[in-house]
This record gives structure tokens, sequence and C-alpha cells, in this order.
């Protein structure tokens, strides 16, 4: 006959060709071999654990794991099948497995670790428990789905909890207030520091402006200087040019009057010889008119 298996459930098949036991969704079943059907859907365990400190302070640790089969690993299967499937997953047997399992393992840490350790490290504590039991479910096939520890409780007359949470507050008002002072502390002294830094940087500004002011005035003056040094120069030139112009002048009129006093010299000799020639000639005109006669 042909069988198959749910979504949450495996077949365990055994009897004729099959050496140990065969883990199936589906198959069909030979004569000669039987099969049993189990749940491999997770299973909510809910506990108290009982455990105590390294100074024997007793505490609980409230618990809620999620644990199933492995179902993506065929060996952790195949243990399951074999140890934990027989039994009902609903049943003590299965339950006090897995409670043993973590009951024996908180209290193995919690005795190695001070309950201050365990406070202060509450939730490192939390996951080395996991990680121990993982290791102790591991040879039956187990997994934890998930896990949630709730918060450490103390046993009553033992309110060491209690007193280190109080403690924890009254530490973290007090730094609080600390945290609270500390701030206004450095607003002050931010305030008078900016306060401080605005007033050197207008100071610097200020001197800043004002080697900046005398340096363009300095650069002005030399500027001015520089255009009357080149006007003076321009000045000297031309009055050299004038006087070097004035001078020529002076040599040429020199040269003219010179001329002028040749030319007047010539004209006068050339005047005279010309009278004389003139009166030359009426000497011998007269001469002439006075030996016809």
């Amino acid at each position: 006959m042909y069988r198959v298996a749910s979504a949450s459930e495996c077949l365990v098949i055994t009897g004729v060709g099959i050496p140990d036991i065969k883990i199936a969704k589906k198959a069909w079943i030979l004569p000669g071999q039987s099969y049993t059907v189990f749940d491999v859907s997770p299973v909510n365990y809910t506990f108290e654990v009982q455990a105590m400190s390294a100074e024997k302070l007793p505490f609980v640790l409230p618990a809620v794991f999620t644990i199933g089969p492995r179902v993506d690993d065929d060996a952790s299967l195949l243990k399951y099948a074999k140890l934990i499937s027989p039994h009902d997953k609903l049943s003590n047997h299965v339950k006090e497995l897995v409670q043993g399992i973590i009951e024996g393992e908180t209290r193995v840490l919690a005795a190695s670790m001070t309950m201050e350790e365990i406070f202060k490290g509450t939730k490192e504590f939390k996951q080395e428990v996991f990680e121990k039991v993982q290791l102790e479910l591991n040879q039956f096939g187990l997994l934890i789905y998930n896990a949630n520890v709730k918060q450490l409780v103390d046993v009553p007359g033992h309110e060491y909890f209690s007193y280190l949470g109080q403690k924890t507050q009254m530490e973290a008002a007090n730094q609080a207030k600390i945290d609270v002072a500390e701030a206004k502390m450095k607003g002050e002294i931010g305030a008078k520091l900016r306060e401080g830094q605005t007033l050197q940087n207008a100071a610097k500004i200020d001197a800043e402006t004002k080697i900046i002011s005398t340096q363009r005035q300095g650069e002005g003056t030399k500027e001015e200087i520089k255009v009357r040094t080149e006007v003076k120069v321009y000045e000297n030139q031309k009055e050299a040019e004038v006087a070097e112009a004035n001078a020529e002048l002076a040599k040429k009129k020199s040269g003219w009057a010179k001329e002028a006093e040749v030319a007047q010299v010539e004209a006068k000799k050339a005047v005279a010889l010309r009278d004389a020639e003139l009166q030359r000639q009426g000497y011998h005109f007269e001469f002439s008119i006075l030996f016809y006669v």
C-alpha cells in the first residue's frame, strides 16, 4: 500500500529490506514492513529554572523554549525518530528530558558566576545557556527554534536582583545628574569660549583691517610719490628741452644778428661804392660837357 505523510509529519518504516529504519514523506509499504507516523512540528516548553550563583544565592530563570526535531538534517531526524518519536512529544517523558537538560546546564553555568556577573551580563548569560542546551539536544536530534528568557527573578527572602536593580537605577539617576551638571558646565564654558573667540576674532579682524588700511595708505603714498617723481622728471626733461631750445634759438639769433650786421656792412659798402661810382660818373659827365663847350 502507498502512504503519504502530512506536511508536519514523517513516516518511519521498518521491516523486510530495511536494515535499520527508513524515514520518508511518502512510500510504498511492502509486505513484511510496518510504518508509524510521527509529528515533526516544534513544541513550546515553559520552565522556571531554579539555580544558584557562585555565592550560593538562589534565583529563578523563567524561560520558554520552542524545540522540535531538526528536519533539515537527515542524521538528526534519524536520531529523533529512534529516541523521541516512540513517545508522545507532549508526554512527560519528552518534557522531563528537555527540562532536565535546560536546568542542568543553567545550574552548572550559574554556579561558575557571581550574582553581579549574572546580573550585569544577563544577555551573555542567556546566550551561553542556549548554546550549552543546544549541544545537549543535538544528541537527540532536537533543535531550539526559539528561546525567550524573561527577567531573572529573586527567590523570596533573597531580593538580590531587586537591590541590584535599585542600585542601578540610583547609579543611573546620579549619573544623569552628573551628566546634566557636566552638560550645563560645558554649555557655560562653551558660551564663554564662544564669547572670547568672538572678541578675539573681532580684535583680529580690526587689527587686520588696520594693517590692510595702513598698507593701502602706504601703497597710495608710494604711488603718489611715484607719480610726483615721474611728473618732476617729465617737467625737468621739458625744462631741459626748453632750455636747449632757447639756447639753440639764442645761438641762431646771434648768428642772425651777425649776418644782419655783415649784410648792413655789405649794403653800406655797396651804397658807398655806388655813390662813388655815381659821383665818378657825374664828374666825368661834367668834364665832358666842359670839354665840349
